[in-house]
């Protein structure tokens, strides 16, 4: 069949494709990949719109996320925050900006004002994207994606299209795109984070880089993870507003390094006599990444503390 050649697909040889030495890895170190689509999980009444302003804040001015996670190459930010008024969006900014020294002035962060932001609308997409392309962002923050939208999240292929619109303008105007979400109040416990989300299995499967907040009796814990790169460690987070003036999300501390144990001692410390514990469920408990969990199950397994069964794991005493 004869084609023009305006509608052949462009093909190159594997060699001219860019290394990953060549090609930027990250925008902000261990948390997010560059140019990558993703969001922020948690639990309603979660800081996710803290976490994601945060982000926001490094990105724009190249300052430590958290205090902990560097950004290569900061740029200008633009957000959308469908659920605070204006004024409480330049608060927060600004208190955290105050928090590391910085002068809003010399803050880039665009906020969109529109008091209503549909993308299942065409005309508020093409909004969006010129907005974009006029900007050039290197990170856009959309929070929270229930408020972007009209269509029903469980419907596959409503949910698919607008995510597949959101992909496309992070691919052709090259920048990350991070969504505010909900988990679902009755996730099913020992259920690995991103299967807790609402809706759509394809909103977990968007995710080129996707970060969860979740709550133990006593921590804030955030958890990573991505289609390109490792895990980060779990971290345990507080929001510190000892001072209303430059409240701020912190890090307090490493959840493998609690009390001095390792990992192998905390796997036995946390069945009861008898209790079989899936893998999932291990992995959310302790809040560590997939590859560290299974080295120390093997290492215990070998040792002969801990045992496989079909229903999950037990301890051997």
């Amino acid at each position: 069949m004869a084609t023009s050649g305006e509608q052949v697909l462009p093909v190159v040889r594997v060699a001219e494709l860019p290394s990953e030495e060549l090609a930027e890895r990250w925008l902000v170190e261990q948390l997010w990949c560059a140019q990558s689509v993703g969001l922020i999980g948690g639990a309603p009444k979660f800081p996710k719109t803290w976490l994601g302003l945060d982000m926001a804040l490094s990105v724009a001015t190249g300052t430590p996320c958290l205090g902990k996670y560097a950004v290569p190459e900061p740029g200008p930010v633009l957000v959308y925050l469908a659920e605070d008024a204006l004024r409480a969006v330049r608060e927060r900014i600004e208190g955290m900006a105050r928090h590391r020294g910085l002068d809003l002035e010399g803050v880039e962060i665009h906020v969109i004002t529109a008091p209503v932001l549909r993308l299942d609308h065409d005309r508020d997409r093409r909004r969006l994207w010129e907005a974009v392309r006029r900007l050039r962002p290197r990170l856009l923050v959309l929070d929270p994606l229930v408020r972007l939208h009209g269509i029903d999240e469980n419907h596959a292929g409503d949910v698919a299209e607008l995510l597949g619109y959101l992909r496309t303008l992070q691919r052709e105007l090259g920048l990350s795109v991070l969504l505010v979400h909900h988990t679902r109040k009755n996730a099913a416990d020992g259920v690995a984070a991103g299967q807790g989300l609402r809706g759509s299995g394809d909103i977990h499967a968007f995710g080129d880089s996707n970060l969860y907040l979740r709550r133990t009796e006593e921590h804030l814990i955030l958890s990573s993870e991505h289609r390109a790169a490792p895990a980060a460690v779990p971290v345990h987070l507080e929001l510190v507003a000892t001072d209303a003036g430059t409240t701020h999300l912190e890090v307090i501390a490493e959840p493998d390094d609690q009390n001095g144990r390792g990992l192998e001692e905390q796997v036995l410390n946390l069945p009861a006599q008898g209790e079989v514990l899936t893998r999932a469920r291990l992995r959310d408990v302790l809040a560590v990444n997939n590859q560290r969990l299974g080295e120390a199950l093997e290492s215990l397994e070998r040792a002969g503390r801990v045992g496989r069964t079909p229903r999950g794991w037990q301890g051997l005493r």
